[in-house]
């Protein structure tokens, strides 16, 4: 990687865009996920690119992508890998699963049972795996993508709080506007986009661009405003489960990442506001009769953010 942070960044955004029309803010949040080295969330309907998008973003920088599709039947070795035995010297050997990899779209995550869906965790918050009494490393760049139908649910076990936790942003990419619609239908008739999607940098370097997003300085005062954004959602009215302190921590690693791709080495509170609603929302538990009067959790981000001072 020879040029800066900045252009680096603005060209994987630009082989994304070409992939996924009009979706700046999302692919945003994609590339602060990337920084941050947080995982991603995507929820919303079927066939709006969230699969094109995973394997955009593995392509861009040559990292290698995996899908798998859970199902209800599915089981965690089915992920993580199982000791495979050949007959010809009777001896066992292991045989990783889907999850050694760079870029792991697990679609429609929450199809599968709670048992598979929690063989997730220790890979997204420490980055290896236990399988039959080893601890295997997983790759320095991985990302976990998951998908879910926020429409369907039918056969589905909604995601646990410690799991949703595990989660930097979660996001949605919503139908492309008509002109958007109009250009895919034409950018798709001879071939796909992602066939001239190219990698713009290795795994090193979004190593290394991680690392320069933990260098990002932070104001103290800026850290405290994202401390006080966290507490408030305690204390909110329609809310039984506040930001956890995992929560506030990816938060102030998203700022980081959000000033890295402004082409700042500092945090300003702009940051903090742009990425607190993917970071936060998906985090809280609402009360019931929040729930049934329509009341959402990015509302209750959105409130939290208007009543809380922001640092001069």
């Amino acid at each position: 990687m020879t040029d800066s942070p900045a252009k680096t960044l603005s060209e994987i955004k630009r082989q994304l865009a070409g992939v996924i029309l009009g979706k700046d803010e999302a692919l945003d949040h994609v590339l602060v996920a990337l920084l941050a080295g947080q995982h991603l969330l995507l929820e919303d309907v079927p066939g709006v690119g969230k699969t094109t998008l995973a394997k955009a973003l593995a392509r861009c920088f040559a990292g290698e992508f995996r899908r798998v599709q859970f199902t209800p039947d599915l089981l965690p070795a089915d992920i993580l890998g199982s000791s495979v035995y050949s007959p010809r010297d009777g001896s066992f050997s292991f045989k990783e699963g889907p999850i050694f990899a760079n870029v792991l779209l697990a679609d429609e995550i929450n199809r599968a049972s709670p048992r598979t869906q929690s063989a997730l965790l220790e890979a997204m918050s420490e980055g290896q795996v236990s399988s039959e009494g080893v601890t295997r490393a997983l790759p320095s760049a991985f990302l976990v993508l998951a998908t879910q139908n926020p429409i369907e649910f039918h056969g589905t076990y909604p995601l646990p709080e410690a799991q949703l936790d595990r989660f930097g942003l979660r996001i949605a990419l919503g139908y492309p506007g008509s002109e958007e619609a109009l250009e895919v239908l034409y950018a798709q008739a001879k071939r796909h986009p992602l066939e001239s999607v190219e990698a713009v940098v290795s795994t090193d370097d979004v190593v290394a661009l991680q690392r320069q997003t933990r260098e990002v300085t932070v104001e103290r005062s800026v850290g405290r405003y994202t401390i006080e954004l966290g507490e408030a959602t305690r204390r909110h009215p329609a809310v039984k489960l506040g930001c956890s302190p995992r929560g506030t921590l990816m938060l102030f690693r998203a700022a980081q990442a959000r000033a890295l791709l402004e082409g700042r080495g500092f945090v300003v509170p702009e940051d903090v506001k742009a990425e607190a609603v993917p970071v936060l929302a998906h985090r809280l538990g609402l009360e019931t009769k929040a729930r049934y009067t329509g009341v959402s959790k990015e509302d209750v981000v959105r409130e939290v953010l208007d009543a809380t001072s922001v640092p001069a």
